[in-house]
């Protein structure tokens, strides 16, 4: 395929610069602001995860979708917009979900020198990428594999029908090949892994497999539950911080490791996890995400037109584009009780605080608000 040109003179993603990240503008405008919109376009899918987040919303049938002019209208409302992600489902699994949604939404976001990122399990035909891929910033895909053996049990575990092996290698090759191909022509492609209780060992060896089908980034987000994950085994945090630990000491350090929902903290009460944190903030190509969902970013179902906290299941909508402003939306949100109680912050730590799940999942009795760093990574 041809190679992808620049899209613009904006400041290049890099380890320094990750617009998805909700610390630049807390930090630099003192409070959140709505920098980001995520979309879930499609609710169809040629895989049934294991892990899937949204895998109990998937269906057989495509609704009809709002139309994306009526999308781009609450867009143009918020001033402050950064970034746009688009997700599912598999998006591009429906050629007119293609043509007459991402299409013109990547558009929009280049003429407004917006950031973009579509999630893609990147097992249809290289064909499928190409008429759209140029008007993208990242290419999101997951790889929580060693090989064929593992896809086939992992990406068919709530499959309705059996899958035979010979189907499921044929889609891991072509998973495979796609993103050397595309990582080659020069599209930002970021891989991301769960940490679970099968990938903990192996997380070293996938991250080479990622190395060398050129991923710029490696995406590392620990399991939790959430629809078809909810009744999967959670790690603890010492096996948490153990495989982190693991993966950082045997990493390529050519790729960007981006930590993300990470369940240590910088008020810990233990050594060992603001250690973590001192390393992981101190090691060269490696960087901590902020926790996006509520802090800067919403997400619009085009069906519905609900508007949620993304990942949030025990938060109903707030709203829907049918009715609200996406802004007011958001500023309703930064009131709401649930994020009144983790929405923290210390500057000299660069921390913003817990993902919700996280809080729940390992912090129950925490509370964050009235918690303060014990160490700083900012140099003075």
């Amino acid at each position: 395929m041809k190679t992808v040109t620049s899209k613009t003179d904006r400041r290049p993603i890099t380890p320094d610069w990750d617009p998805w990240d909700p610390w630049y503008t807390r930090s630099e405008k003192g409070q959140y602001e709505l920098t980001s919109v995520e979309f879930t376009v499609t609710q169809l899918c040629n895989l049934r995860c294991e892990h899937c987040a949204v895998g109990e919303m998937l269906v057989e049938r495509e609704g009809i979708p709002i139309p994306v002019d009526q999308l781009i209208r609450k867009l143009d409302e918020v001033e402050t917009l950064r970034t746009i992600s688009i997700t599912g489902g598999e998006p591009i699994l429906n050629p007119q979900v293609v043509k007459e949604t991402i299409r013109p939404l990547l558009r929009y976001a280049r003429s407004r020198g917006i950031y973009t990122q579509l999630n893609s399990n990147l097992t249809l035909p290289l064909s499928r990428y190409e008429d759209w891929i140029e008007d993208l910033d990242v290419l999101h895909i997951s790889y929580n594999y060693r090989g064929p053996e593992d896809f086939h049990r992992i990406v068919f575990a709530h499959s309705k029908q059996d899958v035979p092996f010979k189907t499921a290698e044929m889609l891991y090759n072509r998973m495979v090949d796609n993103a050397r191909a595309l990582s080659k022509a020069g599209v930002f492609v970021s891989a991301e892994s769960l940490i679970s209780p099968f990938t903990a060992p192996h997380l070293p060896l996938m991250h080479r497999h990622i190395a060398e089908m050129g991923c710029v980034r490696h995406e590392v987000h620990p399991l939790y539950p959430s629809d078809f994950a909810k009744n999967m085994e959670l790690l603890s945090l010492d096996q948490l911080r153990e495989t982190i630990l693991h993966l950082v000491d045997q990493r390529d350090p050519d790729v960007w490791i981006l930590f993300g929902t990470l369940p240590f903290y910088p008020c810990s009460d233990r050594p060992e996890d603001r250690e973590l944190w001192l390393r992981l903030h101190r090691e060269p190509n490696i960087t901590v995400r902020h926790d996006p969902d509520g802090r800067n970013r919403l997400n619009i179902n085009v069906f519905t037109g609900d508007i949620i906290v993304t990942d949030f299941g025990d938060v109903p909508p707030l709203g829907n584009i049918h009715t609200d402003r996406l802004i007011d939306v958001f500023n309703r949100w930064l009131s709401h009780p649930v994020a009144r109680k983790h929405h923290c912050y210390c500057p000299s730590a660069r921390c913003t605080g817990p993902n919700i799940l996280v809080a729940q999942m390992y912090y129950s009795d925490w509370n964050f608000r009235k918690r303060k760093a014990e160490l700083s990574v900012v140099e003075h």
